[in-house]
């Protein structure tokens, strides 16, 4: 799951991922990163943190690194939250043999397909929209690719 800082939309996407993965009983590793580097180390924002409990879910475990071209070979899947950070991703992969392997998280839904999840961070209310589109979006991944 991959955004731009890693505080925001890719934090509440690996927390909600990773609930639905012990709810399916599936046997996947979920992390998080953003394509720059403002913020590694943090928490996630406190807006993400609150959305997070009001659904159940703790992701105050979670500290923002950022996405690196290590991040290839560790993981099958690279979910980007919009077309911006995608772009970001893929000119990490200099040779282009891991494009496969990089999707947007939103193509898993097909009325949203091609779109971007909003960057909440500069609207206080954008947090709950994200989450409920990142829950149908991680919901549709499992049914798609458990």
């Amino acid at each position: 799951m991959v955004c731009l800082g890693n505080i925001c939309r890719s934090p509440l996407a690996e927390g909600i991922l990773k609930n639905k993965i012990k709810e399916h009983g599936l046997d996947w590793e979920v992390s998080s990163a953003g394509t720059g580097a403002w913020h590694i180390g943090e928490l996630p924002d406190s807006r993400s943190i609150r959305t997070a409990q009001q659904h159940g879910l703790d992701i105050t475990d979670q500290r923002a690194r950022q996405f690196t071209a290590a991040d290839f070979k560790d993981y099958d899947l690279i979910l980007a939250m919009d077309g911006s950070n995608y772009r970001n991703i893929l000119q990490l992969d200099l040779d282009s043999q891991y494009e496969h392997k990089v999707n947007m998280i939103l193509n898993y839904i097909d009325a949203l397909k091609g779109q971007g999840v909003p960057d909440p961070y500069w609207d206080d209310d954008g947090f709950e929209k994200v989450y409920q589109m990142l829950d149908e979006a991680c919901d549709a991944l499992i049914e798609q690719e458990g």
